[in-house]
């Protein structure tokens, strides 16, 4: 039996059910003629992965874990049951191409000496991935990686050794570390030096086990014959602090495991400095891409509001000490706010919400103006010119980053997207009903034949790709993995690499797109939209109504306590809205949650919910109100729930 199977393909799941099944149907396309076996661990998911693989890939061996066992257990259980000559553990987020087994099998048979392989990746984007080939992370690697000198020199051989910069992406090569989301092994070598080693929970048991592999006199090969996406590339993490404590910390582990007690030490102080480094980067860049902008912006319009009481003075007329203290910089800062609630922090950004923004911080302002005691009344006039100076900085200003910076600052960014669907025309009519169902705004839609003919009502074929995309100056292309091999995708994604073209595979019969928009962040999906809830608008405007309520609950809570009969858990709710434990308003809870539950934008545990006073007991019903809370979600909607169910707001 195990000299008959070649591959044994293992891949393990944690809560990627539509990546999951996309992963398989490009491994069944591929296994053709060779002989393989595929086992999915799933790691105790709460979506429907297990309930697919049982539904889709019944030829699957699916081992459903109880709990979630970390990566390197939950391989090690597919392998102690594989029979291949060879053992391929693959990431669910990854898509093969149709001859890669064919190839690597035979690369396998043809080198005896290699013990383990891996292959050329690219993102989603159709970038390559530099962890495609990465070297042994010695105390002198790790330094040049920590402290940024193998990005300043990626192609030296002496700093950039982490990630092989010196060897050509396209050339086959001897590496020192396979990466797990595609990592092929010899069995006969996995039975000499053992399986992984569950002491890594997550991140550095492909290292280790690279490393056990030359050390038992084998070679691990990169191989760039064949190639794969891998939507959720290694620069997609690196912004989590979190990521950079335990992929760091799993260095630490391999030193005092592989390296001599001096080399660990060093390994291990260089490791903890880099820690804390990397970690005070990662929230220092954070701070940074959130606070930069409306920094600058803040400093720039308050400059501006106290040079205007220079012509004030010239006139000699004396502007009061507490204005020029207290109330200018709170203008400034009103006017800041006001634009950050019209979105005008969002992307793309237009100027006509500064517009809208800066009109509205002009009416606050005048409406607190009015209230104040003659005494504290200076100008109107000098709110009414500060406004024309905010208005004007912010349209000059963000000309200026239109025309310099220009990426997501670009002022004439269209917003309605135009789509290539490269497919039969069966197929291509599916996807854009796909497309109308998810309520993707889209100004154009054209099909492309995958053949060398074209039909009628098609724009041109698979070959003149480069050419529709440049004329109809397309912002996502749409592979339909039905008419056209994983080969051609992949070949088309790294043709056409751009940061402004966006690519999605449509699977077949279903009702979802899989890509990714970003080389910065993981594989994105499209489902029918009800992310209405989960807009930076609707978001911002929730949290404010539940930080303005739970503050005044708590501030009159003396008095409010009368009307509840579990008061404490009044105070208890009030405090966790507040702190953002909680949400006001809610899904509806289900005594199960069901798949549909699990696919709705996530949120806080809400205390109220859209069902109250409405008696409704069965989930279907319940699905339907959640469903319809998340598309059409505004602000209203839990003002009006609020208002009709206060009294309940001690609900445990």
């Amino acid at each position: 039996m195990k000299d008959s199977t070649d591959i044994s393909i293992v891949i393990v799941n944690y809560n990627v059910e539509y990546f999951l099944e996309q992963c398989l149907n490009s491994v069944f396309n591929a296994l053709g003629e060779v002989k393989g076996e595929v086992f999915v661990v799933d790691n105790n998911s709460i979506d429907q992965s297990v309930n697919m693989v049982r539904e889709r890939f019944p030829e699957v061996k699916l081992i459903a874990n109880k709990q979630n066992l970390g990566f390197s257990k939950a391989n090690n259980q597919a392998i102690k049951q594989a029979c291949g000559r060879h053992i391929l553990l693959l990431n669910p987020d990854t898509v093969v191409e149709e001859d890669t087994f064919e190839k690597v099998v035979g690369f396998m048979d043809q080198h005896e000496d290699a013990g383990g392989l891996g292959v050329r990746m690219i993102d989603g984007k159709g970038k390559f991935l530099p962890e495609s080939k990465r070297g042994l992370p010695t105390p002198s690697v790790a330094f040049f990686k920590i402290f940024g000198l193998s990005r300043i020199f990626p192609k030296s051989s002496i700093f950039s050794r982490y990630h092989l910069g010196h060897l050509s992406e396209f050339e086959t090569a001897e590496i020192d570390i396979l990466s797990g989301a595609f990592m092929l092994m010899r069995k006969s070598v996995l039975d000499e030096i053992g399986l992984l080693d569950e002491t890594f929970f997550m991140y550095g048991e492909d290292i280790d086990l690279s490393y056990r592999i030359q050390l038992s006199g084998s070679k691990n090969y990169y191989f760039p014959e064949t190639r794969i996406i891998h939507y959720k590339g290694e620069s997609t993490k690196k912004s989590s602090v979190n990521y950079v404590f335990v992929f760091y910390r799993a260095m630490v582990i391999f030193a005092q495991k592989h390296f001599s007690k001096n080399h660990a030490f060093l390994f291990s102080f260089l490791i903890n400095i880099a820690i804390y480094f990397r970690a005070g980067l990662a929230i220092g860049a954070r701070f940074v891409k959130r606070a930069f902008l409306p920094v600058v912006d803040y400093a720039f319009i308050l400059t501006g509001l106290f040079l205007l009481t220079r012509y004030w003075l010239q006139m000699d007329i004396q502007f009061p000490e507490q204005l020029i203290r207290y109330a200018i910089p709170s203008y400034a800062l009103i006017w800041l706010m006001t634009n950050f609630y019209a979105s005008s922090y969002d992307f793309p950004q237009k100027l006509s919400r500064f517009l809208t923004g800066t009109l509205f911080g002009t009416f606050v302002i005048l409406a607190f103006y009015a209230l104040l005691p003659k005494s504290f009344q200076f100008s109107r006039l000098y709110i009414l010119v500060g406004t024309g100076w905010v208005i004007g900085y912010y349209i000059l200003s963000r000309i200026y980053l239109h025309f310099t910076v220009r990426k997501k600052f670009r002022l004439n960014e269209r917003t309605n997207s135009r789509f290539l669907i490269v497919g039969s025309e069966k197929e291509c009519e599916r996807v854009e009903q796909v497309l109308k169902q998810i309520n993707r705004k889209t100004e154009l839609v054209l099909s492309v034949s995958p053949e060398q003919e074209k039909q009628a009502s098609q724009a041109g074929t698979l070959s003149q790709l480069d050419q529709l995309v440049l004329n109809y100056k397309a912002d996502e292309i749409i592979f339909c993995a039905r008419d056209i091999a994983v080969q051609d995708i992949i070949q088309w994604m790294i043709r056409l690499e751009d940061d402004h073209l966006d690519f999605k595979i449509a699977q077949p019969d279903s009702s979802y797109l899989i890509g990714s928009n970003s080389i910065h962040s993981a594989g994105d999906l499209y489902f029918v939209d009800i992310n209405e809830i989960s807009k930076p608008f609707n978001k911002r405007l929730k949290r404010t109504l539940d930080i303005i309520v739970s503050f005044l609950g708590l501030l009159f809570s003396p008095i409010l306590l009368f009307w509840y009969q579990q008061r404490w858990q009044f105070v208890k709710n009030m405090f966790h809205c507040f702190i953002g434990k909680k949400t006001l308003v809610g899904y509806s809870v289900q005594d199960r949650p069901n798949e549909n539950f699990r696919l709705l934008p996530r949120i806080r545990q809400g205390i109220l919910f859209l069902s109250e006073q409405l008696h409704v007991q069965d989930d279907q019903t319940t699905d339907k109100l959640n469903f319809i809370y998340a598309r059409d979600y505004n602000i209203l909607k839990d003002i009006h729930v609020l208002k009709r169910a206060w009294k309940k707001l001690d609900r445990r």
